[in-house]
């Protein structure tokens, strides 16, 4: 036992490895390679079992994490995958979107000293897609139906996690999309070489093995009545995600070769999975300028780079130490030739003189304590300059975009268009009408792909409690 606790001083960190930097630029392909299963328990056993998990407690959705990794080291997959689902519906898409180096990994005793974090991210990974290859699936088998029904609206990472809490406790689900796929932004914004289509659609699979119903290219409001859904089932609960891109209200973002970064993103994707060339972004040769330092940043970067642009540069306002996205993003998009730019604020998109844009003029910032426990930028006068582009992407982040139908049916909304749950009593994710529940993006502003999941899961355990309440009022009045 104690060669195993301190295996770490003999075996380095060792994620898997990356696909070479000259191959992975020329295609979309995920860029991560997998474990083969002794490398994968081998790492698993670098876990030192602290006794106070601080990886699990960094975890938005609090995985059993030094638990599972003891059950790879035991060569026992299926009943890893089985406790990585207890807490976390989509293990698989996590492992590879999560920022693990600022979250679990980030907080591993091991990251503290020279000796290197577990590699929890890749394990859960390569954990969950072993499992699923080798026929893995939930067991429902003790799952007795209620005869509830519920509606989920939006099949993003919110939705989908509510849908499984919902199965697992015997409620039948019907997911309504306006997409042809299920995934959200997981099938449409987060770029192929970081999550490859097939890994949703096997998820897809899972699901509807466990009796979730998809009726996509579907739009509530348009294709559907929402009222329709409340009358027809017992809850309903609405993922919409957020959508809508911050406008930084540039000077010259009207012109043509300017883009914000979603609809860039997601247009990108849609060429893809139609298998069509790229004529729509014709990059080649071109100096790409991406305005954020965020995760969807860092998305434009690498895509603009796999589009052939001659250069990309990314302008962030802050240091590197306060980037809001991944360092592993970062330095991916480092390796990939990405120039970046720290300390810089854009004030201006430059005009060629014929409708075009021809550059970003940008001023050098100071971060200066404000007092609220975050340095604020601030610019320094005299310090103008240009950059040259021929392309720019906006990426300043995204607001929720509540559908209409939404206030028209009594759910209460904050200024910035949050829905606002848990209010005056209601139930975790309840809205203020008591048959609405919301989770994800649309509650929390555009946050990670883990805590949407995290929502979709406490917003199912609600409504499963919330119906299982309206079951035993009904026996008691029959019983009386």
């Amino acid at each position: 036992m104690s060669a195993k606790l301190f295996q770490f001083l003999d075996l380095p960190r060792q994620p898997p490895r990356t696909v070479p930097v000259a191959v992975r630029v020329l295609g979309y392909g995920e860029i991560g390679g997998d474990f083969a299963s002794p490398q994968a328990a081998s790492q698993a056993e670098r876990c030192i079992d602290c006794g106070n998990p601080y990886c699990e407690h960094a975890c938005p959705v609090h995985n059993y994490i030094p638990n599972w990794l003891k059950l790879v080291q035991q060569g026992r997959i299926m009943e890893a995958a089985t406790l990585m689902h207890e807490t976390n519906p989509l293990p698989e898409i996590c492992g590879r979107v999560c920022p693990q180096d600022r979250l679990c990994e980030g907080a591993c005793t091991l990251e503290q000293t020279a000796f290197g974090a577990v590699t929890i991210g890749s394990i859960e990974r390569w954990v969950t897609d072993e499992a699923l290859r080798q026929g893995w699936r939930p067991d429902l088998s003790k799952v007795h139906e209620t005869g509830y029904r519920v509606a989920v609206v939006g099949a993003g990472p919110a939705g989908l996690a509510c849908a499984d809490r919902l199965r697992r406790e015997g409620i039948a689900v019907d997911v309504y999309d306006r997409q042809r796929e299920i995934g959200g932004l997981l099938t449409f914004g987060i770029p192929p070489f970081k999550l490859d289509k097939g890994v949703v659609r096997t998820r897809r699979e899972v699901l509807e093995g466990m009796g979730v119903r998809f009726l996509l290219g579907k739009e509530v409001g348009r294709d559907v009545e929402f009222g329709a859904l409340l009358e027809e089932y017992d809850a309903v609960f609405v993922g919409t995600g957020a959508y809508t891109f911050v406008d930084g209200q540039l000077p010259g973002r009207e012109l043509l070769g300017v883009h914000d970064a979603l609809p860039f993103l997601i247009a990108n994707t849609e060429r893809l999975l139609r298998n069509e060339p790229a004529s729509m972004f014709d990059f080649h040769g071109k100096h790409v300028v991406v305005l954020g330092g965020g995760d969807t940043g860092m998305d434009c970067n690498r895509t603009a780079i796999r589009l052939g642009a001659a250069s990309v540069t990314c302008v962030y306002r802050r240091d590197e130490a306060s980037m809001p996205g991944s360092a592993r993003e970062v330095n991916y998009s480092r390796e990939e030739g990405v120039t970046f730019m720290f300390h810089r604020q854009p004030v201006a998109i430059l005009d060629n003189g014929k409708g075009h844009v021809r550059g970003v003029r940008v001023v050098e910032t100071r971060l200066v304590d404000t007092g609220d426990g975050r340095a604020r930028p601030q610019n320094v006068p005299g310090t103008e300059s240009e950059i040259a582009a021929d392309v720019v992407i906006q990426s300043f982040g995204f607001l929720p975009s509540p559908p209409d139908w939404l206030k028209a049916h009594g759910v209460d909304l904050a200024s910035s268009g949050k829905v606002i749950t848990g209010a005056h009593g209601r139930l975790p994710h309840q809205t203020s009408h008591p048959k609405i529940f919301a989770g994800g993006d649309n509650v929390r502003g555009a946050d990670l792909v883990v805590r949407a999941v995290y929502d979709g899961r406490e917003a199912g355990r609600s409504i499963a409690s919330m119906l299982a309440n309206v079951s035993s009022v009904k026996e008691e009045v029959a019983v009386g």
